[in-house]
């Protein structure tokens, strides 16, 4: 029972983060936590121990906990990661015999836009999914293992991208066009679309990521 609660404390705590209800810097106890998610100390302090080690928080010696601040170069050069795992990933798809995986992304993404999602958390979870699938039917799991922890240690910024129509509706174009150029086999379009599309994610996700920090910070300064 203690590990289940542990693992609810978690994920209230981390989505507080990801929701910037817990700002980057922000301080705080295990007793606050305690009284706030109304969970003993023990399963608290193992969900917020379970939170370091996955790099959101920071102990503070003898001052309790601080939610990890945001390290910009580490984050860009996670996403460069992205782009060397899912550009080696697209040239094998484009050599490859088979690839069943292509036919269940073109039903989700070359669709009519009146058959778009809009829904920002399903649009965040389906691009997931996306890239992870195109990693994964390159046949190689230590590069999808890889992968899978690039993705969920950028998925705190990384679902920001999906907070504008505009953004949604670019993300539908160009992952249509990149499985275009692949079923084509034309490699080095493929790659160029693919950088392309998550350089761009990157920016945007940047400038959004830095612009609710401040009003964030201002609502809780007001």
């Amino acid at each position: 029972m203690a590990v289940n609660l542990a693992t609810l404390v978690y994920e209230r705590v981390k989505q507080d983060i990801f929701d910037f209800r817990l700002l980057p810097g922000d301080r705080f106890t295990e007793s606050e936590v305690s009284e706030r998610v109304q969970a003993s100390r023990t399963p608290v302090r193992e969900a917020l121990y379970r939170l370091e080690r996955d790099g959101y928080l920071e102990v503070m010696f003898r001052a309790g906990w601080r939610v990890k601040p945001f390290d910009f170069r580490q984050f860009e050069e996670l996403y460069d990661l992205r782009i060397v795992l899912e550009s080696t990933a697209v040239r094998r798809l484009c050599e490859a015999d088979e690839r069943p995986q292509l036919e269940a992304l073109r039903r989700i993404w070359a669709v009519a836009a009146d058959d778009r999602e809009t829904e920002m958390r399903e649009v965040a979870r389906l691009d997931e999914s996306f890239h992870a699938t195109l990693v994964a039917a390159a046949g190689n799991q230590e590069m999808s293992r890889v992968h899978a922890e690039v993705t969920e240690r950028i998925r705190i910024i990384r679902r920001l991208d999906f907070t504008k129509a505009p953004r949604i509706e670019t993300t539908y174009q160009e992952h249509s066009k990149i499985l275009r150029a692949i079923a084509q086999r034309r490699a080095d379009q493929a790659v160029m679309l693919l950088r392309t599309h998550v350089e761009a994610s990157k920016a945007e996700v940047r400038k959004i990521t830095l612009h609710m920090l401040h009003e964030a910070r201002e609502r809780s300064s007001g």
